[in-house]
Protein backbone atom coordinates (compact mmCIF):
# COMPACT_ATOMS: atom_id res chain seq x y z
CA UNK A 1 0.00 0.00 0.00
CA UNK A 2 1.21 3.75 -0.68
CA UNK A 3 -0.43 4.98 2.41
CA UNK A 4 0.56 3.90 5.82
CA UNK A 5 -2.06 3.05 8.78
CA UNK A 6 -0.06 5.79 10.53
CA UNK A 7 -1.03 7.77 7.69
CA UNK A 8 -4.95 6.94 7.96
CA UNK A 9 -4.97 7.28 11.59
CA UNK A 10 -3.88 10.92 11.58
CA UNK A 11 -7.22 11.71 8.93
CA UNK A 12 -9.28 10.21 11.10
CA UNK A 13 -7.98 11.89 14.24
CA UNK A 14 -8.13 15.23 12.29
CA UNK A 15 -11.54 14.77 11.93
CA UNK A 16 -12.85 13.34 15.26
CA UNK A 17 -10.25 16.03 17.35
CA UNK A 18 -11.96 18.72 14.89
CA UNK A 19 -8.28 20.41 14.16
CA UNK A 20 -4.66 19.09 13.48
CA UNK A 21 -4.02 20.83 16.91
CA UNK A 22 -5.78 18.31 18.86
CA UNK A 23 -5.38 15.36 16.52
CA UNK A 24 -1.39 15.85 17.90
CA UNK A 25 -2.60 15.71 21.35
CA UNK A 26 -4.37 12.49 20.80
CA UNK A 27 -1.74 11.30 18.68
CA UNK A 28 1.13 12.07 21.01
CA UNK A 29 2.81 13.69 17.88
CA UNK A 30 3.72 17.05 16.53
CA UNK A 31 1.23 18.65 15.06
CA UNK A 32 3.61 19.62 11.91
CA UNK A 33 4.32 15.52 11.93
CA UNK A 34 0.19 15.56 12.00
CA UNK A 35 -0.34 17.74 9.21
CA UNK A 36 2.51 15.96 6.39
CA UNK A 37 1.13 12.79 6.85
CA UNK A 38 -2.65 14.24 5.86
CA UNK A 39 -1.17 16.22 3.16
CA UNK A 40 1.05 13.44 1.99
CA UNK A 41 -2.03 10.94 2.33
CA UNK A 42 -4.05 13.55 -0.40
CA UNK A 43 -0.70 14.01 -2.51
CA UNK A 44 0.07 10.35 -3.02
CA UNK A 45 -4.28 9.64 -3.74
CA UNK A 46 -4.19 12.52 -6.02
CA UNK A 47 -7.21 13.84 -3.56
CA UNK A 48 -8.69 16.76 -1.63
CA UNK A 49 -10.26 15.82 1.65
CA UNK A 50 -10.26 18.57 3.08
CA UNK A 51 -12.19 22.34 2.19
CA UNK A 52 -11.76 25.92 4.08
CA UNK A 53 -15.09 26.62 5.33
CA UNK A 54 -14.65 30.12 6.93
CA UNK A 55 -12.32 29.73 9.45
CA UNK A 56 -12.53 25.91 9.82
CA UNK A 57 -11.55 23.46 7.21
CA UNK A 58 -14.25 20.30 6.55
CA UNK A 59 -14.36 17.19 4.42
CA UNK A 60 -14.80 17.14 0.89
CA UNK A 61 -17.24 14.61 -0.53
CA UNK A 62 -14.35 12.49 -1.43
CA UNK A 63 -12.91 13.06 1.95
CA UNK A 64 -16.11 11.88 3.86
CA UNK A 65 -15.57 8.79 1.80
CA UNK A 66 -12.39 8.51 2.98
CA UNK A 67 -12.84 8.62 6.63
CA UNK A 68 -15.84 5.78 6.20
CA UNK A 69 -13.04 3.54 4.65
CA UNK A 70 -10.22 4.26 6.89
CA UNK A 71 -12.14 4.16 9.57
CA UNK A 72 -12.90 0.78 8.92
CA UNK A 73 -9.64 -0.68 7.80
CA UNK A 74 -8.12 1.22 11.05
CA UNK A 75 -10.68 -0.80 13.48
CA UNK A 76 -10.50 -4.13 11.54
CA UNK A 77 -6.24 -3.37 11.67
CA UNK A 78 -6.58 -2.66 15.33
CA UNK A 79 -8.56 -5.87 16.06
CA UNK A 80 -6.49 -8.33 14.38
CA UNK A 81 -3.49 -6.93 16.13
CA UNK A 82 -5.98 -7.53 19.66
CA UNK A 83 -6.82 -10.90 18.39
CA UNK A 84 -3.06 -12.02 17.45
CA UNK A 85 -1.86 -10.36 20.86
CA UNK A 86 -4.83 -12.96 22.90
CA UNK A 87 -4.04 -16.05 20.69
CA UNK A 88 -0.66 -15.47 21.30
CA UNK A 89 -1.09 -15.59 25.23
CA UNK A 90 -2.80 -18.22 25.29
CA UNK A 91 -5.82 -18.02 28.46
CA UNK A 92 -6.65 -14.34 28.84
CA UNK A 93 -5.66 -12.55 31.74
CA UNK A 94 -9.21 -10.35 32.13
CA UNK A 95 -12.28 -11.16 30.54
CA UNK A 96 -15.05 -8.50 29.83
CA UNK A 97 -18.49 -9.68 30.00
CA UNK A 98 -21.47 -7.44 29.49
CA UNK A 99 -24.75 -8.31 31.00
CA UNK A 100 -28.23 -7.77 30.59
CA UNK A 101 -29.65 -7.21 34.12
CA UNK A 102 -32.90 -9.27 32.74
CA UNK A 103 -30.47 -12.35 33.23
CA UNK A 104 -30.49 -14.07 36.26
CA UNK A 105 -28.27 -13.07 39.02
CA UNK A 106 -28.11 -16.17 40.88
CA UNK A 107 -27.42 -17.84 37.38
CA UNK A 108 -24.46 -15.55 36.59
CA UNK A 109 -22.81 -15.93 39.90
CA UNK A 110 -22.62 -19.60 38.72
CA UNK A 111 -21.66 -19.56 35.81
CA UNK A 112 -18.54 -17.01 36.99
CA UNK A 113 -18.21 -19.51 39.73
CA UNK A 114 -17.62 -22.59 38.28
CA UNK A 115 -15.27 -20.51 35.86
CA UNK A 116 -13.24 -19.30 38.59
CA UNK A 117 -12.39 -22.46 39.89
CA UNK A 118 -10.86 -23.52 36.88
CA UNK A 119 -9.12 -20.27 35.76
CA UNK A 120 -8.56 -18.50 39.10
CA UNK A 121 -5.91 -16.26 37.87
CA UNK A 122 -8.41 -14.80 34.94
CA UNK A 123 -9.94 -11.69 36.32
CA UNK A 124 -13.75 -10.98 35.16
CA UNK A 125 -14.36 -7.75 34.39
CA UNK A 126 -18.62 -7.15 34.87
CA UNK A 127 -20.34 -4.48 33.28
CA UNK A 128 -24.01 -4.66 34.27
CA UNK A 129 -26.06 -3.32 31.52
CA UNK A 130 -30.00 -2.49 30.77
CA UNK A 131 -31.49 -2.73 27.51
CA UNK A 132 -29.15 -1.17 24.84
CA UNK A 133 -26.07 -1.30 27.45
CA UNK A 134 -24.75 -4.41 26.46
CA UNK A 135 -24.57 -4.19 22.83
CA UNK A 136 -23.02 -0.87 23.19
CA UNK A 137 -19.84 -2.33 25.67
CA UNK A 138 -19.30 -4.62 22.17
CA UNK A 139 -19.20 -1.41 19.92
CA UNK A 140 -16.83 0.05 22.30
CA UNK A 141 -14.85 -2.51 22.95
CA UNK A 142 -15.41 -2.82 26.83
CA UNK A 143 -16.15 -6.36 26.53
CA UNK A 144 -15.31 -9.67 24.53
CA UNK A 145 -18.87 -11.10 24.98
CA UNK A 146 -22.18 -9.78 26.34
CA UNK A 147 -25.67 -11.52 27.23
CA UNK A 148 -28.15 -8.80 25.46
CA UNK A 149 -31.67 -8.70 24.67
CA UNK A 150 -30.99 -6.47 21.67
CA UNK A 151 -28.67 -7.59 18.89
CA UNK A 152 -26.51 -4.53 18.10
CA UNK A 153 -25.84 -3.93 14.00
CA UNK A 154 -23.29 -6.22 12.64
CA UNK A 155 -23.44 -8.68 15.11
CA UNK A 156 -24.81 -12.42 15.15
CA UNK A 157 -25.77 -14.10 18.50
CA UNK A 158 -27.03 -17.14 19.33
CA UNK A 159 -30.41 -17.50 21.83
CA UNK A 160 -29.44 -18.31 25.27
CA UNK A 161 -32.79 -18.00 26.74
CA UNK A 162 -36.12 -16.75 27.12
CA UNK A 163 -36.75 -14.22 30.06
CA UNK A 164 -40.83 -13.75 31.30
CA UNK A 165 -41.36 -10.03 32.50
CA UNK A 166 -44.89 -9.53 34.44
CA UNK A 167 -46.54 -6.07 34.70
CA UNK A 168 -46.70 -5.66 38.96
CA UNK A 169 -48.32 -3.49 41.22
CA UNK A 170 -48.83 -3.65 45.36
CA UNK A 171 -51.84 -4.97 46.06
CA UNK A 172 -53.18 -2.25 47.27
CA UNK A 173 -52.11 -0.20 44.16
CA UNK A 174 -55.37 2.08 42.79
CA UNK A 175 -54.71 -0.45 39.65
CA UNK A 176 -55.39 -3.77 41.54
CA UNK A 177 -59.07 -2.42 42.84
CA UNK A 178 -60.98 -1.21 39.67
CA UNK A 179 -61.99 -4.86 38.88
CA UNK A 180 -61.21 -5.60 35.45
CA UNK A 181 -58.74 -6.23 32.98
CA UNK A 182 -56.90 -2.61 32.43
CA UNK A 183 -56.16 -1.30 29.30
CA UNK A 184 -53.32 1.00 28.26
CA UNK A 185 -55.59 4.00 28.99
CA UNK A 186 -55.78 2.94 32.81
CA UNK A 187 -51.91 2.55 33.02
CA UNK A 188 -50.91 6.08 31.60
CA UNK A 189 -53.41 7.22 34.40
CA UNK A 190 -50.81 6.52 36.79
CA UNK A 191 -46.83 6.25 37.83
CA UNK A 192 -44.37 3.96 35.84
CA UNK A 193 -41.27 2.88 37.72
CA UNK A 194 -39.00 2.05 34.36
CA UNK A 195 -34.74 1.24 34.98
CA UNK A 196 -32.85 3.60 33.39
CA UNK A 197 -31.35 2.10 30.00
CA UNK A 198 -27.72 2.44 30.20
CA UNK A 199 -26.71 3.00 26.81
CA UNK A 200 -25.61 6.36 27.16
CA UNK A 201 -27.72 7.31 23.53
CA UNK A 202 -30.83 6.13 25.09
CA UNK A 203 -32.12 4.90 21.78
CA UNK A 204 -34.41 2.36 22.75
CA UNK A 205 -37.99 3.44 22.74
CA UNK A 206 -40.15 2.94 25.81
CA UNK A 207 -42.85 0.56 25.77
CA UNK A 208 -45.43 2.85 27.19
CA UNK A 209 -45.50 6.90 27.52
CA UNK A 210 -47.13 7.42 30.71
CA UNK A 211 -47.60 10.78 31.70
CA UNK A 212 -46.21 10.02 35.52
CA UNK A 213 -43.04 8.33 35.20
CA UNK A 214 -40.00 7.39 37.68
CA UNK A 215 -36.91 6.80 36.23
CA UNK A 216 -34.40 4.66 38.11
CA UNK A 217 -31.20 3.26 38.06
CA UNK A 218 -31.38 0.14 39.71
CA UNK A 219 -34.08 -2.35 39.64
CA UNK A 220 -33.73 -3.74 43.11
CA UNK A 221 -34.55 0.54 43.41
CA UNK A 222 -37.82 0.05 41.50
CA UNK A 223 -39.10 -3.16 42.61
CA UNK A 224 -38.60 -1.51 46.08
CA UNK A 225 -40.42 1.24 45.01
CA UNK A 226 -43.19 -0.90 43.49
CA UNK A 227 -43.52 -2.81 46.69
CA UNK A 228 -44.33 0.05 48.48
CA UNK A 229 -47.35 0.77 46.58
CA UNK A 230 -45.63 3.98 44.52
CA UNK A 231 -46.19 2.43 41.06
CA UNK A 232 -46.46 -0.19 38.78
CA UNK A 233 -43.85 -1.51 36.53
CA UNK A 234 -42.57 -4.99 34.46
CA UNK A 235 -40.33 -7.16 35.78
CA UNK A 236 -38.61 -10.52 34.98
CA UNK A 237 -40.72 -12.85 36.70
CA UNK A 238 -37.83 -14.76 38.86
CA UNK A 239 -37.18 -10.88 40.14
CA UNK A 240 -39.90 -10.65 41.82
CA UNK A 241 -40.91 -14.36 43.29
CA UNK A 242 -40.42 -13.83 46.98
CA UNK A 243 -42.36 -10.36 47.15
CA UNK A 244 -45.18 -11.96 45.42
CA UNK A 245 -45.13 -14.78 47.79
CA UNK A 246 -45.12 -12.37 50.60
CA UNK A 247 -47.92 -10.40 49.37
CA UNK A 248 -46.37 -6.88 48.49
CA UNK A 249 -46.31 -7.42 44.94
CA UNK A 250 -49.00 -8.91 42.67
CA UNK A 251 -49.25 -8.94 39.01
CA UNK A 252 -51.67 -6.66 37.29
CA UNK A 253 -54.91 -7.89 35.50
CA UNK A 254 -54.23 -6.34 31.81
CA UNK A 255 -56.10 -7.14 29.35
CA UNK A 256 -53.00 -7.55 26.79
CA UNK A 257 -48.94 -7.27 27.56
CA UNK A 258 -49.40 -8.38 31.20
CA UNK A 259 -46.60 -10.72 30.73
CA UNK A 260 -43.92 -10.23 27.97
CA UNK A 261 -41.16 -12.64 27.08
CA UNK A 262 -37.62 -11.72 25.86
CA UNK A 263 -35.47 -13.64 24.38
CA UNK A 264 -31.56 -12.93 25.50
CA UNK A 265 -28.88 -13.63 23.66
CA UNK A 266 -24.91 -14.46 23.72
CA UNK A 267 -22.78 -12.51 21.59
CA UNK A 268 -18.94 -12.52 20.73
CA UNK A 269 -17.30 -9.07 19.57
CA UNK A 270 -15.33 -11.22 17.85
CA UNK A 271 -15.62 -14.74 17.75
CA UNK A 272 -12.65 -16.10 15.78
CA UNK A 273 -10.26 -13.69 17.81
CA UNK A 274 -11.77 -15.04 21.16
CA UNK A 275 -9.54 -16.21 23.52
CA UNK A 276 -9.36 -19.39 25.34
CA UNK A 277 -11.09 -18.04 28.51
CA UNK A 278 -13.57 -16.15 26.61
CA UNK A 279 -14.82 -19.74 24.82
CA UNK A 280 -14.89 -21.40 27.99
CA UNK A 281 -17.15 -18.99 30.02
CA UNK A 282 -19.12 -18.68 26.81
CA UNK A 283 -19.53 -22.88 27.37
CA UNK A 284 -20.15 -22.73 30.88
CA UNK A 285 -23.11 -19.98 30.50
CA UNK A 286 -24.72 -21.75 27.56
CA UNK A 287 -24.29 -24.96 29.98
CA UNK A 288 -25.94 -23.23 33.17
CA UNK A 289 -28.61 -21.57 30.86
CA UNK A 290 -29.87 -25.17 28.99
CA UNK A 291 -30.00 -26.80 32.30
CA UNK A 292 -32.52 -23.79 33.98
CA UNK A 293 -34.04 -23.94 30.50
CA UNK A 294 -34.75 -27.49 30.86
CA UNK A 295 -35.73 -27.69 34.65
CA UNK A 296 -38.37 -24.85 34.08
CA UNK A 297 -39.66 -25.43 31.14
CA UNK A 298 -38.52 -22.74 28.54
CA UNK A 299 -37.16 -20.13 30.58
CA UNK A 300 -37.34 -18.24 33.49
Amino acid sequence: MNVSLEQWRALISVVDSGGYEKAAEVLQKSQSSVTYAVQKLQSQLGVQAFEVKGRKAALTPTGEFLYRRARALVDEAEATERAAKKLSAGWEAEIGLAVDVAFPVWLLLECLQRFGVESPHTRIELIESVLGGSSEALLKGQAQMAITGILPPGFLGEKLMPVRFIAAAHPGHPLQTLGRPLTIEDLRAHRQLVVRESDTRRATRARLEAAQRWTLTHMTTSIGAASRGYGYGWYPEYRIRDEIAAGTLKPLPLREGGELIAQLYLVFADRDAAGRGTQRLAAIIREQAAAVCAKEGGGT
